[in-house]
């Protein structure tokens, strides 16, 4: 039988059993939002997760945008396979300290769309949370996709106890306006907003070294006083962490001197100091 006809027997209580059960073992879970695509969440995932990672946390992310899985390359594990055992679905194991989960590591094709509604979403966000074997983790990084639709809510409402979420936004009013959205959101879920990153937040000239503001700068900044959240820093538009995506190498592993390391280390102090587990 497979493991998805195992999932449609259980009763219930059962599901509830088993995804509390996995979660009580993940010491913080926090989601990675964003009020509209192409802001760079998915790059401020994976590199903080990476930095805490390369801490010595064990770190679990799971790749929630089912319509657009982009974690697995971000990571260079495009080709890694899922192993289904009798008590659940093995995540893929980036040493030393990474767990990794999503649903592109499911299709057989990468160019085949996903078309599903709802409830069909939720069935496989249930099961990535329950009967994924995470194990013991420090952290577990939610990647949502933008937006404030099914993924996100259904997150929050099967984890229940999420302890924050993470709002990225570019300079630019449309971000902005959205991101407020986002803020408004997720306090409507009793989710704690942890912080905005402003992420694109000026390229640095590679000649002369000068911050040129393509798409302004300061706006994350400003909103996050506005709604009374905290401001976990910004992030350079720097070319350097593009390649870094493509080429499955994040920034703050394949460059620390990097202005956009630093900034992700920066913040990854502010996460720790916010939780308790600062220096």
């Amino acid at each position: 039988m497979e493991q998805s006809e195992k999932i449609e027997v259980k009763t219930m209580d059962e599901k509830d059993y088993r995804l509390k059960k996995s979660m009580s073992k993940i010491k913080y879970k926090i989601m990675i939002m964003s009020g509209k695509g192409g802001v760079g969440k998915s790059t401020v995932a994976v590199n903080i997760a990476t930095a805490l990672a390369m801490r010595g946390y064990e770190v679990g992310i799971l790749d929630a945008d089912i319509h657009g899985p982009n974690i697995p390359k971000m990571m260079n594990i495009e080709d890694a396979t899922i192993i289904s055992e009798p008590d659940g679905l093995m995540p893929v194991l980036v040493p030393p300290h990474m767990k990794v989960m999503s649903m592109a590591f499911l299709l057989e094709d990468r160019d085949t769309p996903v078309v599903w509604r709802g409830p069909l979403k939720m069935s496989a966000i249930r099961q990535f949370l329950a009967d994924v074997k995470w194990g013991e983790l420090d952290f577990l990084i939610v990647d949502l996709p933008p937006g404030t639709g099914d993924e996100p809510l259904s997150i929050a409402q099967l984890i229940g106890d999420v302890d924050g979420a993470i709002v990225v936004t570019t300079p630019q009013d449309v971000a902005l306006l959205d991101s407020r959205k986002t803020v408004t959101f997720s306090r409507a879920l009793k989710v704690p907003v942890m912080g905005v990153v402003e992420n694109m937040s000026g390229l640095i000239c590679p000649h002369c070294h000068q911050t040129i503001d393509l798409f302004k700068t300061g706006g994350g900044e400003r909103a996050a006083k506005e709604m009374e959240v905290p401001f976990l820093g910004r992030v350079p538009l720097d070319p350097q962490v593009v390649l870094g995506g493509d080429d499955g190498m994040p920034i703050v592993l394949k460059d620390k001197s990097n202005p956009a390391s630093k900034a992700f280390e920066e913040m990854v102090e502010r996460i720790l100091a916010k939780i308790g587990k600062g220096d």
